[in-house]
């Protein structure tokens, strides 16, 4: 059996040659050298292969800076290639593959399909080595050991959670695994159902045993195993099982932020509604500031203080998504949205638009930061950017920040409950949880004129005040709540996904879009095949005939 090298690289020798940070205190780099075999085991050793499991989260995982090609925001991902987003840059040229992959015209050749199956099964493979060095040393604390097997699974839960939605037919392999061709494993091995059953496995395991708080930001504490089950759950269908699962998250020490433009600073990292995030930190003396958010460099918009990267437009469907009605309510229009429509105030935290102040930068968003206006339009990215004048922000290649990336937030988290509820046919408690998060948009500060005298623009936003007694107008409400909620986030595309309208909604999306921007003359949906990404060639060709089975339509 032969196994390809560039996808099953360096399974037992990681930790011998050196480990990565990827925290702002905890997970400070390490870099060690050779360790003899018979030193493996040692406690110091043993936690420096934790923290390696760790330190992929960031899609981070060589000595290349291309980490955006394995993005842990899954910008394009999840974004570029649903409704939300174009890739922008410098033309269809410019990561001519992630273009592909906009327009679905994606092979199992493509960089990034590649680069992000090597980041999530890097990132197990350090899971499954650490687990087996936990397990055989002897010296180890044994007040701690339990909790950090239980981090392990977490972590391992993590990254097969994101192959799975990505990938859907995946090779698992877990801490048995003591040889490179152990590696070696079908894809067909496990059902799907099976695959889900062993992700909740690892949060069950983790549930069970980590703590309620940590002293050290970025290890997971219970509620954030508990939220990650639910969203097994949810992704499953499982609408009770992911109801139940949310209620200790709702009942916790977690919580909305009072306002939703401070959820975004670095400065509140770590603030009371994240529940789990990818720590970074820049100036760390970290090689490169890979630390940083790596995966998201090239989302600078451009304009005088930022480089002129350009990627992650958003789309003008987007834009028009944050169109409300008379009644403060979405509007659900897509014509496009005029300087005088009244809009959600979320759309100005979240948007770079023109006309409209950026950050605290006193200068106003222009369309000629678009690096190439013509193709992608005028608007960019806004919600995840760190303002120039922020100690968080690098001014110097390779332009990232310090600004951790959400993997689960309590916003999030009631609008699953509120998802759940609606399919139990709880619409009134549907309701109330889409208000709780409306509510925190309504009361957060606007995005005012640069004198500060008024808003700067027609912001509306209304609570859902009339009772929901029909379900599928309930379960538009809350979809569409989460797409305004979580815009540019990277979950878009895998929500139309699990709720099984990726192909109606990217399709109709395309219908009008290409009309709007001809970079997407060529893009087409297909159904059953475009809902997943293929399988690396590399991967298939790397192993024994047969052994793994393509995705349907590839």
């Amino acid at each position: 059996m032969k196994i390809n090298s560039r996808i099953l690289k360096l399974v037992l020798v990681f930790i011998g040659i050196s480990t990565l940070s990827c925290s702002d205190d905890y997970l400070d780099e390490v870099t060690y050298g050779e360790v003899s075999p018979d030193e493996m085991t040692n406690p110091d050793n043993v936690e420096r292969a934790i923290i390696s499991a760790y330190s992929v989260l960031n899609g981070q995982f060589d000595g290349a800076s291309n980490a955006y090609n394995s993005p842990a925001s899954n910008w394009s991902f999840g974004d570029v290639i649903s409704d939300d987003a174009y890739k922008g840059g410098g033309g269809t040229g410019d990561q001519n593959n992630i273009h592909q992959m906009e327009i679905f015209n994606t092979n199992p050749t493509t960089l990034d399909i590649e680069r992000k199956w090597m980041a999530l099964y890097e990132g197990v493979k350090r899971v499954n080595e650490a687990m087996r060095l936990l397990a055989a040393s002897e010296n180890f604390d044994e007040n701690l050991r339990s909790q950090r097997q239980a981090e392990l699974h977490f972590l391992r839960g993590h990254y097969y959670f994101e192959l799975k939605k990505i990938y859907n037919h995946i090779p698992y392999i877990d801490e048995t695994a003591a040889e490179v061709k152990d590696y070696a494993k079908s894809n067909t091995e496990f059902t799907s159902e099976e695959l889900w059953n062993k992700i909740e496995t690892d949060f069950e395991a983790a549930l069970k045993v980590l703590p309620e708080t940590q002293t050290e930001v970025g290890r997971p504490t219970r509620i954030a195993a508990q939220a990650y089950l639910a969203k097994t759950y949810l992704f499953q269908g499982g609408w009770q099982l992911a109801y139940d699962a949310t209620t200790a998250v709702i009942n916790s020490n977690y919580g909305l932020m009072d306002d939703f433009q401070e959820l975004f600073l670095p400065e509140n990292d770590n603030n009371k509604e994240v529940i789990f995030a990818v720590q970074q930190s820049i100036n760390d003396g970290q090689p490169s500031n890979y630390n940083g958010s790596i995966g998201d460099r090239l989302l600078a918009p451009g304009g005088p203080f930022y480089a002129q990267y350009g990627f992650h437009r958003p789309s003008q469907n987007l834009v028009n998504a944050f169109k409300v009605n008379a009644e403060g309510l979405p509007a659900n229009s897509n014509e496009n949205l005029t300087d005088t429509d009244p809009v959600d105030p979320r759309i100005d935290i979240t948007i770079g638009r023109p006309g409209i102040p950026y950050k605290d930068l006193n200068i106003l968003y222009e369309a000629d930061w678009a690096r190439d206006l013509a193709t992608y339009g005028a608007f960019g990215p806004k919600k995840r950017i760190v303002s120039a004048n922020s100690p968080y922000h690098l001014e110097v290649w390779p332009y990232v920040s310090a600004l951790n990336y959400y993997i689960i937030r309590f916003g999030e988290v009631i609008l699953w409950r509120a998802e759940a509820a609606v399919e139990l046919g709880k619409l009134e408690e549907a309701r109330q949880l889409v208000n709780q998060i409306r509510e925190r948009a309504k009361n957060s500060a606007y995005v005012k004129t640069l004198d500060g005298s008024k808003d700067a623009a027609n912001y509306e936003i209304e609570l859902y005040n009339t009772a929901w007694t029909d379900k599928s107008l309930a379960r538009e409400a809350v979809r569409t709540e989460s797409r305004l909620e979580l815009a540019l986030e990277g979950h878009r595309f895998f929500n139309l996904v699990r709720w099984g309208i990726a192909d109606k909604v990217i399709s109709d999306y395309l219908k009008v879009e290409k009309t709007r921007r001809t970079h997407l003359s060529n893009a087409s949906f297909t159904a059953d095949k475009n809902e997943y990404m293929p399988i690396p060639q590399a991967y298939i060709d790397g192993i024994e005939d047969g052994l793994v089975t393509q995705n349907t339509g590839y």
